[in-house]
């Protein structure tokens, strides 16, 4: 197998290379420069960058040539968002959804997020990209998760980091809200499966671990899995998200302008409410603890 992965040096991306490399597929890297290759094995023989731009549609020219999988996983989570975001974010899959189709490109795999009526303009964005992909491109497999957990998700950073810094938290609303992780590990083997089941071109898959928890109740695990004690939350139902945003920035390395979509993101349930997609593969997902342990055992071996 052929595949092309955009937003290869993302943390997700960079899993799903070295993934597909060990499973003996010859994998082209999408990146911005050849320069900044974080977490991609480059001397694989396995392994070839295309330096390119999803807002740049002529550096494209070639990246989908004898290409049979397409994986779309690029989103700047508050990064450099000059001008209209989710119009820059339309153009960048469109041109990478013709580029595929225009090269004869077979699937196109895409990772959004889950939530049925999102409050964010970041998860909103993720449905329309999805629905840009399809009408421009090749047949799509639109994978849907939650909180992706693993040492480099910035939404583990947050967590982690909360718990290791504070001995006693605010609670805003969006504490209370319902999620369901899932193991980064797993959102890869979902992925990396996709060519071979065939039934899944042209659907939407949402995936998730077994466990639906609130996020107050992910900080708690987290201090389990730290080895500390539970952290007393302080009820602040009015804290805005931009607020929260700015809070989590000033205590944890996260950027605000990463945390805040993060934050906004959580003012909707985003939990499965059809499994029928993952059903279709042969992927059963650890636990929400198990997960935890995992990143933190991979951060200390670190």
């Amino acid at each position: 197998m052929h595949a092309l992965v955009a937003g290869a040096t993302g943390f997700i991306g960079a899993t799903l290379v070295r993934r597909l490399l060990d499973d003996g597929a010859r994998v082209r890297a999408l990146v911005r420069d050849r320069g900044r290759t974080r977490g991609l094995p480059v001397d694989d023989p396995g392994l070839a960058l295309h330096e390119g731009d999803v807002l740049r549609p002529q550096s494209l020219q070639g990246a989908g040539d004898g290409i049979d999988v397409a994986y779309y996983l690029v989103h700047s989570m508050g990064r450099g968002e000059g001008g209209d975001f989710e119009e820059r974010e339309a153009r960048s899959a469109a041109a990478f959804a013709r580029t595929c189709a225009a090269a004869g490109v077979g699937r196109v795999v895409y990772l959004g997020g889950l939530g049925d009526t999102p409050g964010s303009k970041h998860l909103r964005s993720r449905g329309a990209t999805a629905r840009t992909l399809a009408e421009h491109g090749p047949p799509l497999t639109y994978f849907r998760a939650g909180m992706v957990v693993g040492p480099g998700s910035e939404s583990y950073r947050t967590l982690r980091h909360l718990v290791a810094r504070l001995p006693v938290m605010i609670a805003p609303r969006w504490l209370s809200t319902a999620t369901q992780p899932i193991d980064v590990d797993d959102v890869v083997a979902y992925l990396a499966a996709a060519l071979e089941v065939e039934r899944s071109t042209g659907r939407e898959v949402q995936i998730g671990s077994p466990d639906v928890l609130s996020y107050g109740e992910m900080l708690d695990r987290m201090a389990i899995a730290l080895g500390r004690r539970r952290r007393p939350k302080i009820p602040v139902p009015l804290l805005t998200p931009r607020l929260s945003s700015l809070w989590i920035g000033l205590v944890t390395p996260v950027d605000a302008r990463v945390a805040r979509p993060l934050i906004e993101g959580l003012s909707t349930e985003t939990i499965v409410t059809d499994p029928s997609g993952a059903s279709l593969f042969d992927i059963t997902p650890i636990g929400f603890d198990e997960s935890l342990r995992k990143a933190v055992r991979a951060e200390r071996d670190a």
